[in-house]
């Protein structure tokens, strides 16, 4: 259907993240449905299971807030479940008056709180759906997400692009862009730059530097260098890749880094370098995420 083959690339883009969570938080199912005689979307809040414990009781008391992003003034929720990891809602909710085109420009947002009686609700995890994923011509939606926690420390991300080329040894690495950097300035933003190094072992070998964007958090960088790596090394090299605050008084600050290569700085890493391996001649391109130095 033509509503399912147009997608919205920049939502995508904006809430999906491919990167492995930081902590496991449990797990939360629910379904989608649309009628589109009504134009009604209806959402079905299932369950959760293996949730952390918030409580001195070793249990929480959980419930579901639901938004349709980049809405965020119209908050739904289910009702609570006292003291449980494992809870069942089996809530439905109804979105009407959404025609097709306008859903596709919708990310359904649920946050599972942990109710606190006397103090602020504790965020147990969320999970991000871009609508214009979901096929809405299946009749059977049910999904069975994996919770992610807010993190504190967010540093943002970046999208890179690996290609090697065994025949002349080229090892190619592009610094696309970043995205929801962590600013750095006192006008809360940041004057991003990136630095790489490319390690044989625990050996520095040699090292590239980008210009500064100056005076923003989601700089576009377009930055392409080239190593020569013969192949037989490929499997013992990496890429250490920081960006870091350009500060014309005083020192540059790291801003996050991650590490490329087959022991890199976490799953997505790996598997980056490793998709650059198995398909030689390719430009492979992945999202990552930066992690504090």
């Amino acid at each position: 259907m033509a509503f399912f083959q147009n997608r919205s690339l920049s939502l995508v883009d904006m809430y999906i993240d491919t990167s492995e969570p930081t902590e496991n938080v449990g797990e939360i199912q629910f379904s989608l449905e649309y009628n589109f005689n009504e134009m009604t979307l209806i959402l079905r809040i299932m369950q959760a299971k293996e949730l952390p414990a918030k409580d001195l009781s070793g249990t929480s008391d959980p419930y579901v807030r639901v938004m349709l992003l980049p809405d965020k003034k119209h908050k739904l929720e289910t009702k609570i479940k006292r003291r449980t990891l494992h809870p069942k809602w089996h809530e439905t909710f109804y979105f009407e008056e959404f025609p097709i085109q306008k859903l596709n420009s919708r990310v359904l947002h649920l946050h599972v709180f942990d109710y606190d009686r006397f103090s602020r609700d504790d965020s147990i995890g969320e999970v991000h759906i871009p609508l214009c994923q979901v096929d809405f011509s299946e009749k059977n939606n049910t999904f069975w997400k994996a919770l992610r926690p807010l993190e504190k420390n967010k540093c943002g991300e970046i999208l890179t692009s690996l290609c090697y080329q065994p025949s002349n040894s080229q090892l190619t690495l592009t610094i696309i862009k970043c995205r929801n950097l962590k600013a750095k300035d006192i006008n809360g933003k940041s004057d991003p730059y990136v630095k790489i190094w490319l390690y044989f072992g625990e050996k520095r070998i040699e090292k590239k530097r980008s210009e500064v964007q100056f005076c923003t958090l989601n700089p576009e960088f377009n930055f392409t260098v080239t190593f020569e790596v013969p192949w037989e090394r490929i499997r013992e090299c990496q890429l250490n890749i920081t960006c870091k605050d350009y500060d014309k008084l005083g020192r540059n600050e790291a801003i996050g880094k991650i590490i490329l290569g087959k022991a890199g700085s976490g799953t997505s890493e790996t598997k980056h370098w490793s998709d650059m391996i198995t398909k030689p001649r390719q430009t492979v391109v992945h999202w990552h995420r930066l992690k504090p130095e």
